[in-house]
């Protein structure tokens, strides 16, 4: 959607791990982490892809499989703001009425259809001459 609407398109990333998954929560650190060296989608995604498998043993070898520098990684780990971005996302997330991931909004209505084609439709529809602006897409 961004490479198709570049100008009017925005992706707010928010992180809202899930309670019932013992490691989604540090899946979301692991992320942030990598993050701090640019790779933070490409572990996401692996993260996110392997979830039903997810332990420390397995998260730590998807994060220094994709070439992070260790010793960066895991001294950003432990920093305490990750935790306090994700308290926050989760805050924001509750208060929006997020209840599992993942959830997209277009300019603050939730997405039910999440097709391609149905966020196309929603963005075309947001972007029409009397809602000019731009549109945000969030997903947590």
């Amino acid at each position: 959607m961004v490479e198709k609407n570049p100008k009017n398109v925005k992706v707010a990333f928010k992180h809202f791990p899930i309670p019932g998954h013992k490691f989604a929560r540090k899946a979301a650190i692991a992320a942030m982490a990598a993050g701090e060296q640019g790779k933070f989608w490409e572990l996401h995604d692996l993260l996110f892809k392997n979830y039903n498998r997810l332990d420390d043993k397995v998260i730590e070898e998807l994060a220094l499989g994709i070439g992070l520098d260790r010793e960066a990684y895991e001294k950003k780990l432990a920093d305490p703001a990750l935790e306090q971005r994700i308290d926050q996302d989760i805050r924001d997330g509750q208060k929006a009425g997020i209840r599992g991931t993942p959830t997209i909004f277009v300019n603050g209505r939730l997405m039910r259809d999440r097709r391609l084609e149905g966020l196309q439709a929603a963005i075309d529809k947001a972007l029409k001459p009397e809602k000019s602006g731009s549109v945000q897409a969030d997903q947590p």
